[in-house]
């Protein structure tokens, strides 16, 4: 599959904080998606989560059901519970014809509670990374031989959020369960992004092409602000969050440390849309996007 673009919901309604976003219908979401030229959806509260009735809500806009996100609990239950759990998700994103899976452990997350600042964040000790790469490892062999791949998601708030972080995670894993790579989360939590697309390349099979507002970034750091607080921003302020191309993120530089790629590329912005509009903001992204691909010769 060549590099096509996808978007996430959260450009027009939030799945963490639902009322950023609440009034805006799906279709007004799908429409605008379509408009700003994007082939595929991932999921979001607001879509069905049943095969024929998602199939017909995607349908008339022509977009692809890329994947969907799924919150794991591998620290608190063994793999065949989690199997057990995820078995709804997995078969849904099979009838959909999604060749991902965003997997993500969110068992002592703290990304969806705006009261807890990101310093209070989770993180492992040096003996558990293993143990849970293991079990990583054998939820995507599982997903893997029924044709799905485990990407997992680095997010601020969660057990993999740093530099660091992500490398204990791609050490203690085998090479079944593979990257997400989020520019956004990647910046935020300190690490380069470049860099990460340069050392991984092999093993991530999906992108989620977010940019970060350096103001805010610093002035959440300096006043310890939970993730939501920083993604709304204050006041009439924007938040850190937005399309790529609005920020400090150097995408050419990153799809240039990325090649050979071949997947989604899935543009978020994580705002909200009373202050800063889906629509125009989705078709800023998307030719930014356009513009650094063709320059770092990915199309």
């Amino acid at each position: 599959m060549a590099i096509r673009l996808g978007a996430n919901p959260i450009g027009w309604s939030n799945d963490d904080l639902q009322e950023i976003g609440g009034e805006t219908s799906l279709e007004t979401c799908l429409s605008e998606a379509q408009e700003a030229g994007f082939e595929g959806m991932e999921l979001g509260h607001k879509f069905p989560r049943e095969a024929q009735a998602l199939k017909a809500a995607l349908k008339p806009y022509n977009m692809a059901c890329v994947s969907g996100w799924y919150s794991a609990e591998l620290l608190r239950r063994d793999v065949d519970a989690e199997m057990k759990a995820l078995r709804p998700h997995l078969d849904l994103l099979k009838a959909m014809g999604s060749s991902v899976l965003v997997f993500a452990e969110t068992s002592n997350a703290i990304h969806s509670d705006i009261k807890k600042p990101l310093s209070q964040r989770p993180r492992m000790a040096a003996a558990e990374w293993k143990p849970f790469g293991t079990r990583i490892t054998e939820i995507a062999k599982r997903i893997a031989d029924e044709g799905v791949r485990l990407v997992y998601h680095h997010h601020m708030g969660t057990i993999v959020e740093s530099p660091e972080d992500i490398e204990a995670f791609m050490h203690a894993t085998g090479d079944a369960a593979h990257l997400l790579l989020d520019t956004g989360h990647a910046t935020w939590g300190g690490a380069d992004p470049v860099k990460l697309a340069r050392d991984y390349h092999a093993r991530i099979s999906h992108v989620h092409a977010k940019d970060v507002r350096a103001h805010i970034m610093a002035k959440a750091q300096s006043h310890d602000w939970s993730f939501l607080n920083a993604v709304l921003g204050e006041g009439d302020e924007l938040g850190i969050y937005t399309v790529p191309g609005d920020g400090m993120v150097d995408y050419r530089a990153v799809f240039e440390a990325l090649k050979p790629y071949s997947g989604w590329v899935i543009v978020e912005a994580e705002q909200d849309p009373k202050k800063a509009p889906s629509l125009p903001y989705a078709k800023k992204g998307v030719m930014h996007l356009q513009t650094v691909m063709k320059e770092a010769g990915l199309v």
